[in-house]
């Protein structure tokens, strides 16, 4: 997986990176709803909401739910990704 990240954002930059991450995503969440879980829709339409917001308070000039979001998302990676 991680050539093919590389490859994406040898490609496009960071918007392949993000391409290649959503498609990622959407494979595994079908994934998830074949094997019944589809409680995965919710959980992502939550994600989806958030990060929405975030992207808001951030454009109406209030940065620190983007920085508090970044920060965890990036201490969640770091404790519980892939260790390569």
């Amino acid at each position: 997986m991680q050539e093919e990240e590389r490859k994406a954002i040898e490609r496009r930059g960071e918007m392949g990176r993000m391409e290649f991450w959503l498609r990622v995503t959407r494979s595994e969440i079908t994934r998830e709803v074949k094997a019944g879980r589809g409680d995965v829709l919710t959980a992502f339409t939550l994600v989806c909401r958030l990060f929405k917001l975030v992207l808001e308070k951030r454009q109406a000039g209030d940065p620190r739910l983007f920085d508090h979001l970044m920060q965890y998302a990036d201490t969640v990676l770091k404790q519980h990704g892939p260790r390569n």
